[in-house]
Formats: C-alpha cells, structure tokens, sequence
C-alpha cells in the first residue's frame, strides 16, 4: 500500500509521497492523480480562527476537495466531523446510533461548519452512487489535537454547572480516532462512524479528576449571559453551543465495535491526559474578555461556559467583599 500526502508544504515523514496542495485551490484534481481513497484531515478545528477564514478552509475546502475527488476517479473519502453534528437535546438517546437524525439549522459556529460539510459530501454521493463517502464523527477529542469544546473549559479556574443539567462527559482520544481513520481507510466500516470513549462521566466525576470546583447557575441565566455577550461580540460562539455542555450527546461507536474495535482509552485517562497537555494552563487563569481581541479571548462552547464561569465567580466574590 502507497500513501501519499497533501499539504500545504512538505513534512519530514519517512515512508510517504508528499504532494504540495491547497484543499481551496481549484486545481486540485490534478494533485489527486493515483489516489483510490482520499481521509480528509485538512480541516480547521480551531474556533479560535476567524468564521471566514474558518469556513474557507472548512466548507469551501472541503466542497473543492469533494469535486476534485470525483473528476480524479478517487472511490472513497473518508470525511472527519464530531459527533456534534447530532446537537444536544434533552431527549437524545444514551447512547445514540449512528443513523441519529442530524441537527438541521445551520449556523456560523464550527459545528455549522460540520453540518455543512456533511451535506456537501450527500449532495455528492446523491449525484454520483459510486462514489462512496464514509464520515467519522468522534466525541469531545483529546490528545494532541483537541476540537473546540474542552480547551476554555479546564483553563479557567472553576467549571461552569447548569442546574438540572443532564450532562454526560464523553471523550475522544486521537489515537482512537486514528484507529477509527484507519478502519475507515480499509473499507471495514462505511457510511456514518462515531467514535467515543466507552460510556461517560459525571460532572462530579469531572471535577474530581481535574481537581476542579464548578459555579452552577440556573440555565436561564447561563444561557441569557451568553446570548447577550454573543451580540456585543464578546463571545465567537452562539448561545445554542451551551447545549452541548447541558444535554447528553454520547455515542455508542457501534458500527466500529461490530468489526472488534474496542477503544484504547477510559474517559478518565483520556480527561487525565489533555489535563496533562494543558499543563500550567489548567485551572490557574480567569477567563478575560478583551473587546480588541474578543473573538479569540472566547471562541467555542467550552470558552463560553468559561467566561459565563469567571463573570459568575468574580460577581459572587465582589457580593462577598
């Protein structure tokens, strides 16, 4: 087996044929040349990242990526989203399948960007039933690539709770999800794949192992602060990202476990394990929202429950005072 790689520049990998290529540029079909299955990791899971620029390499990437796929003969793509792409609800099932209705409003949050890119990848395989598309969707990830949910959340120094929340903590690490990629690649697995750590945490749970306390607030007010900080722009993400962090979203990874697949990972250790990463990061700062720089200072669901967080804390040390 051959692989080649596609990037932007060369890296020093041994064993791969590297191939210089930008996922936008129109002109992509020719680099794809010899390719029979394609894994799409060209993406931006950084909400961080400004929502055009995002969306550029995101959405329009992957759309030039889908076409050039086709007209290059490629018979298979294997397309990385999150298990985000479900939404959070108060009724979703625990776990849920992997042929879970997806969430169908779009929005201008990385998850607006999965959704889409999901649904360029239908429109393709609608037009064209040869060409096969297999999309993987992993919970929360951690590792050495983290997605947009978890990073703000253990920087700040107390975690968000919402009363009566049904929250469920489930993680993904990357070297699960590269086993998944991998099994995915070789054709074992197809369609829609989801990939988790086995069952979840508790926020009691959560607190423990991060040696974190939480600040609970009733959702009302969690969900109207956020909602407002969004319109002035403090805030990147919208107020509906909260969900993900109220409601459960877990997935069962059942297509995978069909095939002997067992994950490698608690969600302890893996919890353990971005802590880890983080370093002198975790639960040491207040979150400050700085208007020259907001949409960095507080970007992704876990940065907005960290600054609805420290606004809470800072308010309830001020009344103390």
């Amino acid at each position: 087996m051959k692989v080649i790689a596609l990037d932007t520049a060369r890296r020093h990998v041994g064993g791969v044929t590297w191939r210089v290529a930008d996922v936008r540029d129109p002109a992509l079909t020719s680099r794809l040349a010899g390719i029979d299955t394609l894994v799409h990791l060209a993406t931006d899971r950084a909400a961080t990242t400004a929502i055009d620029d995002r969306r550029a390499i995101n959405v329009r990437g992957t759309e030039v990526l889908l076409d050039a796929a086709v007209a290059a003969g490629v018979s298979r793509v294997v397309l990385l989203t999150s298990a985000m792409v479900y939404g959070a609800h108060p009724a979703n099932s625990v776990p849920l399948e992997e042929d879970a209705p997806l969430l169908l409003e779009s929005s201008d949050s990385l998850v607006g960007d999965w959704v889409a890119m999901e649904l360029a990848a239908v429109q393709r395989t609608t037009s064209d039933p040869s060409f096969e598309v297999t999309v993987v969707r992993p919970a929360s990830l951690v590792g050495v690539v983290a997605d947009a949910l978890l990073p703000g959340l253990f920087e700040a120094v107390r975690l968000l709770g919402i009363r009566d929340a049904r929250c469920h903590w489930q993680f993904c690490h990357v070297e699960d999800l590269l086993d998944a990629l991998m099994a995915s690649a070789l054709g074992e697995v197809g369609g829609a794949v989801t990939v988790g750590c086995e069952g979840w945490l508790t926020r009691a749970e959560v607190e423990d192992i991060a040696g974190m306390r939480s600040v609970v607030l009733p959702s009302s007010v969690a969900f109207a602060t956020a909602d407002r900080l969004h319109r002035v722009g403090a805030l990147a993400s919208p107020s509906s990202d909260l969900h993900y962090l109220v409601h459960p979203w877990v997935v069962g990874s059942q297509r995978l476990r069909a095939t002997g697949w067992v994950p490698r990972w608690t969600n302890e250790a893996a919890l353990r394990d971005h802590l880890r990463t983080l370093g002198d990061r975790a639960g040491r700062s207040l979150v400050v929202v700085d208007r020259k720089d907001a949409t960095r200072a507080a970007a992704g669901a876990g940065a907005t429950l960290a600054v609805i967080g420290s606004l809470a804390l800072a308010r309830a040390r001020a009344r103390r005072r």
